[in-house]
């Protein structure tokens, strides 16, 4: 909701991630959008980097909103909820909440503090 009235109109998943200066960094992470493609056909799902890798959030979003997103819900894709996932992120949405009042954004809490995530890492480990 925004200004009382409920959003309608496309929307979009942005997986949020750290970035690094290796490319070969992204690939989990772009790995986890496409898989969530193919579970559901038609999901607009896309990647945004904090720093060290293209594209950034705010640019992530003036795409999305250009193509008429107006709903944008963002996963933090970290294992807990560090410095960046407490501070830097919510601070980036705030401004972003600033610029495209029409968008309603949903922030997620780190990925990896979900208990699906948290159930699956430890079967994992556990081999």
């Amino acid at each position: 909701m925004v200004g009382g009235q409920a959003m309608s109109g496309p929307r979009a998943i942005v997986l949020f991630a750290h970035g690094s200066r290796d490319p070969a960094w992204r690939a989990p992470i772009e790995a986890v959008a496409e898989r969530m493609r193919q579970i559901q056909a038609g999901a607009r799902v896309v990647c945004a980097y904090l720093e060290l890798t293209e594209p950034d959030l705010p640019s992530t979003v003036n795409q999305l909103f250009a193509e008429g997103v107006r709903a944008i819900t963002i996963w933090p894709m970290f294992l807990g909820t560090g410095r960046h996932a407490r501070e830097d992120l919510p601070r980036l949405v705030e401004e972003l909440r600033a610029q495209h009042p029409a968008v309603e954004f949903v922030l997620q809490p780190a990925i990896g503090e979900h208990p699906d995530v948290l159930e699956t890492m430890a079967r994992s480990a556990l081999g």
